[in-house]
Parts: C-alpha cells; sequence; structure tokens
C-alpha cells in the first residue's frame, strides 16, 4: 500500500487528505482497525519514533501517551506500588505485574489522566492482552504497535463499537535521512534529527555535585527523548521511570517550567492518602473522577467540596486539602530529574524546579548566564548535565 486515504485533513474542511510515501515505496504500516486520520497518523508516527528510540536507550519496553503531537508522558516497564497503581486507576487490573508493556502504559496514561483524554497510544512492543485491557477502558483515539497477540487484538477491535484505530508499524522501516515539509506552498527541508541520546550524553556535569546515579541518568534519558517529540519550547520532569510532567508549547521557558511543575506537583498530590481515600458517589464514572480529583487539588476546590454540591460527587465528603498540607506534603519530595530542550536563560528555573522536589537536570548549556543557573543549583546541592545539544521540535 503506497497511500492512504484520509477523511479530511486537520480539520472537515481540509479536502482531499491523505498520507503516502513519495518514493513510490509501500507505507511502513498496516491499519488493522479503524480509519485514523490525518491527526492520528501525526500523534502515531511522532509517538512510535519516541518509545523506538526510548528502548534503545533504556533497554525496557515503553509506552507513551499523545495529544496533539506531544507526548502527555512516557514510560518505561516498571512495577508500580499499590499506592500508584490506585492513583493510575489500574489497582483492579490481575496480572499487571507480569506485563511490563501494562505497567509502562499504566504509568503513561495515569501520569495526566486530564491531557491524556482521548489520547493516542505508542507501545514498544507487541501489545499484549493485559495492556488491551487498559486501553479497552479508557477514551483513547488509537494505538500504534509493531504487533498484537490474538487475544489483544480481538478486545481492541470491539472498542468504539468496532472503530478503533489500530495501526502495526514495521518495526525495520527507517527514514529516510533528509525530511521535508510545506508551510503556505513553500517546502522545507532538512536532515532529520539522528542525534542519540544517552547516558554518555550526561557526562558533563558542571556542579559540585557530580553524583549522578544509574536511575536518575535513565530518568533524565527519559525527559530528554520526551522532549524530542514535544512541541517546544519544551521541559519535562521525570521519575522512577516516568515523564511525570509536560510544560509544551509556551514562548517563555519559565512558563513551560512552571506547567511541567504544576503537572509533577499534581501526580505526586494524586498518591496522597487524602486523594486515594476519596469515596466517590455512585454512578461517578473513571473521566469524571478525574476532573472532580483536579478539582478538589485546585483552588476551587468549593466547586465540589460546598453544602450544596458534595453529595452529587462523593458518597461521603471529604476533608479539604488545605494549601499548607499540600505544600508540607511536596516539601518532602526530592531526587526529581527535569531536562530542558534548549539552555534555561535565568536561575528562576532552577527555583522554581527545586519547588517540586528537582534534584538533577539536564539541559544544553550555552547561556551567557550559565554561571548564574550553576550557582543556584550548587546552592541547593543539584545536579546539572549540560548535554550541547538542543532539541527544539515543532
Amino acid at each position: 500500500m503506497n497511500e492512504f486515504q484520509l477523511k479530511y485533513g486537520c480539520n472537515p474542511n481540509q479536502k482531499p487528505s491523505r498520507i503516502y510515501m513519495n518514493d513510490g515505496s509501500d507505507l511502513p504500516i498496516q491499519v488493522l482497525n479503524g480509519r485514523p486520520g490525518y491527526i492520528n497518523f501525526l500523534d502515531a508516527f511522532n509517538s512510535w519514533q519516541l518509545v523506538k528510540e526510548l528502548k534503545q536507550a533504556t533497554g525496557l519496553v515503553c509506552a507513551t501517551s499523545f495529544k496533539h503531537v506531544s507526548p502527555t508522558s512516557a514510560a518505561v516497564g516498571k512495577p508500580l506500588s499499590d499506592k500508584l497503581k490506585k492513583a493510575c486507576f489500574v489497582d483492579d487490573i490481575e496480572g499487571l505485574d507480569e506485563s511490563p508493556l501494562a505497567c509502562a502504559y499504566a504509568r503513561a496514561r495515569g501520569t495526566d489522566r486530564m491531557s491524556s483524554f482521548g489520547d493516542w497510544i505508542a507501545l514498544s512492543d507487541v501489545c499484549d492482552l493485559t495492556t488491551a485491557k487498559i486501553i479497552f477502558r479508557e477514551v483513547s483515539d488509537g494505538v500504534i504497535a509493531p504487533g498484537y497477540t490474538k487475544e489483544a487484538l480481538d478486545l481492541l477491535c470491539q472498542k468504539r463499537k468496532g472503530n478503533y484505530n489500530v495501526v502495526q508499524i514495521d518495526e525495520s522501516y527507517v527514514p529516510q535521512e533528509k525530511e521535508t515539509k510545506q508551510v503556505f506552498g513553500i517546502t522545507f527541508e532538512q536532515g532529520r534529527n539522528n542525534f542519540v541520546i544517552n547516558r554518555e550524553l550526561l557526562s558533563n556535569i558542571v556542579t559540585q555535585n557530580t553524583n549522578l546515579p544509574d536511575d536518575k541518568a535513565i530518568d533524565l534519558i527519559i525527559s530528554l527523548i520526551t522532549l524530542k517529540y514535544t512541541q517546544s519550547n519544551s521541559v519535562c520532569f521525570a521519575t522512577d521511570g516516568q515523564a511525570i510532567g509536560v510544560g509544551a508549547g509556551q514562548q517563555s521557558r519559565i512558563h513551560c517550567t512552571r506547567l511541567a511543575a504544576q503537572k509533577a506537583d499534581l501526580w505526586h498530590l494524586r498518591q496522597h492518602d487524602k486523594v486515594l481515600g476519596l469515596q466517590f458517589a455512585e454512578g461517578v464514572g473513571r473521566p469524571e473522577k478525574n476532573n472532580i480529583i483536579d478539582i478538589y487539588l485546585s483552588d476551587d476546590a468549593d466547586d465540589v467540596l460546598g453544602d450544596d454540591v458534595w453529595q452529587k460527587y462523593f458518597a461521603v465528603r471529604p476533608e479539604p486539602f488545605t494549601v499548607a498540607e499540600k505544600k508540607a506534603y511536596l516539601s518532602t519530595i526530592t531526587g526529581v530529574c527535569v531536562g530542558s530542550d534548549a539552555f534555561f536563560p535565568f536561575d528562576d528555573n532552577i527555583e522554581r524546579a527545586r519547588k517540586s522536589g528537582v534534584t538533577y537536570v539536564a539541559e544544553p548549556g550555552g547561556s551567557v548566564r550559565d554561571d548564574i543557573v550553576i550557582e543556584t543549583a550548587n546552592k541547593h546541592n543539584m545536579v546539572v548535565a549540560f548535554t550541547g545539544m538542543r532539541l527544539f521540535h515543532h
């Protein structure tokens, strides 16, 4: 199959639309179910690159959750603690611990559930039944993987009344070295970003603290590879084998850092006993629970805790989660990693990251204020690696 006709492009008025191989070769994919659209394929091909590269860098199975051509999270297949299982809404999934791929997707989907609503999924390995069971009950647009077990494919083909998008990709496919795209009728051409992200890239540690444990190096690699496929500007927080906060597409880097840090804070707070102990009213669905938790953790908590509304959401009225309690809990968090797709121009990014438990930083370096950034990091005993590599993605 050399081309695949699409219903329309980014928007319904943009017709005709298709994907095709310019050199006349076959597309490296098979559509096993459904009919993916233009944005679906943008998410599919970007997300597949992410998980393929992440597996090559870490040797671990991995998954990512994409929305509008940026990852909400990416994760490797590490087991989940009991608290994390509950926070990610997978504590009832049988066989989860025996499927690293399911663990990876549970982490990726569970990181930022608000943003992952209606996501596109990429899996580094053949999709098994346990992973398919998680995917089946989430609101999602589609999945791309190098293969599917028969049981997994049968289940996924039942999703969305049989219209769920299931794509299989040839994992041996290697794209051409040059890539092109058109903007306003003008063709752009550039070499593909084939720069390899690995442990060696983190060897230029510029701070007084040079202790970078292997597990933290993996977290920094996850952060950087996630950024490679995130709309710039972008900053990514990571810990325990997963990206926990992605700030994408902001014009100011400090706004990226604040956005990513806020998401990382919410990920930590979702694992607090107050949140895990919420008793929802009968009939409240999974997507609604995400929204309720998000409001409960926000400054607008009265919208779900007020005298006249709480019964709509909860079987038992929860105690408020005060600002002081949240701040005290977050102050105990340490060892978080952060990556940036370009240099931090001011030390305000370091100060904000520190408030969200960041100890390890990877950024290109090259700012005229690098010395100030390093000085601030030294003040907080942080480890900073200058990669010398920018990761803009547009």
